[in-house]
């Protein structure tokens, strides 16, 4: 294999965490290769909130800043494309691009993010990241003491209720979009703090240029909305972790130990596919963590050979 595919480290994913490794990498004189198709996972949200220095930013301004200044870095070069596959080899590991295109890493960092399941509500996607949101962390402040409603069921409801129960009126509704999963404890909670439960289908949500106005049930009733936190299900954006042997946590998150390690040597993860915590600072820490993780364990394993 030639010089020029051949790298100290591949970073798969080219968002926050990412770019954040390769700051770190590119800092130390690594040789790194950065992967990127251009799909992160918040591309549908306007505005990213509680990020310091840039509460409020445009996602993607934020992610063309970082890419610029990591750019600077000579040692870091990015390669526009999907990586389909990776594969250990000797002294590292081999990834394949949808191109054909094929690069060795002696690490590899991935940053591949999440891939959101939408129900099949009509309006939810157009909403999503706007007036339907994930993260109270995220959108909380903005939508404060707005008229509020959590689509979730059971343990995932009633964990929302209580982040949102500061920043909300007494206007909060539960929809469960089907038969409700409380026990008698969750509904005695949920009534002693004025939170109605709604177990009608959703037919769909009217709204405007993304702005929730009301949500429709099956049977013709409506519910006025502002704003609508959603706990949907994910899955891993690539099969790549998976293929490579990494092990999986209860939640569907790449498992990982402190230092951004997977359970496959030599592979590392940081971002949303493997932490709860789905935030732009949140991924920016794991891949500074990673970067210097990475560039520690090719230290100690080169440094007086």
């Amino acid at each position: 294999m030639s010089t020029e595919s051949s790298f100290e480290v591949i970073i798969i994913g080219g968002s926050y965490a990412g770019l954040s490794a390769a700051m770190a990498l590119g800092r130390s004189l690594r040789k790194v290769l950065v992967i990127d198709n251009g799909l992160p996972c918040n591309r549908y949200t306007p505005h990213s909130q509680n990020f310091l220095t840039q509460d409020g930013a445009v996602p993607a301004d934020i992610a063309a800043l970082g890419k610029g200044q990591v750019m600077r870095y000579d040692t870091v070069r990015f390669v526009d494309g999907l990586a389909t596959a990776a594969r250990p080899v000797d002294d590292g590991f081999e990834v394949r691009l949808q191109t054909g295109d094929r690069y060795h890493g002696a690490k590899l960092m991935i940053a591949t993010g999440l891939k959101d399941l939408f129900p099949p509500i009509s309006g939810f996607v157009d909403c999503w990241g706007i007036s339907v949101v994930h993260c109270p962390y995220c959108h909380g402040y903005e939508y404060r003491g707005k008229n509020t409603a959590i689509l979730a069921n059971g343990d995932r409801a009633l964990h929302l209720a209580g982040l949102i129960s500061n920043l909300t009126g007494n206007d909060r509704t539960i929809l469960t979009n089907g038969e409700p999963a409380f026990s008698t404890e969750q509904i005695d909670q949920l009534t002693r703090a004025g939170i109605r439960v709604m177990a009608q289908t959703i037919s769909e949500i009217v709204h405007q240029n993304g702005m929730i106005n009301r949500v429709l049930f099956a049977g013709g009733s409506a519910l006025a909305l502002d704003v609508m936190y959603a706990a949907i299900p994910f899955e891993q954006h690539s099969e790549i972790p998976r293929s490579l042997g990494c092990e999986m946590t209860g939640t569907g998150h790449i498992k990982i130990d402190e230092t951004q390690k997977t359970t496959v040597p030599g592979v590392f993860a940081g971002g949303d596919n493997s932490s709860p915590l789905r935030s732009v600072a949140n991924a920016v820490a794991a891949g500074n963590r990673a970067g210097a993780m990475i560039n520690a364990e090719l230290v100690n394993e080169r440094f007086g050979k």
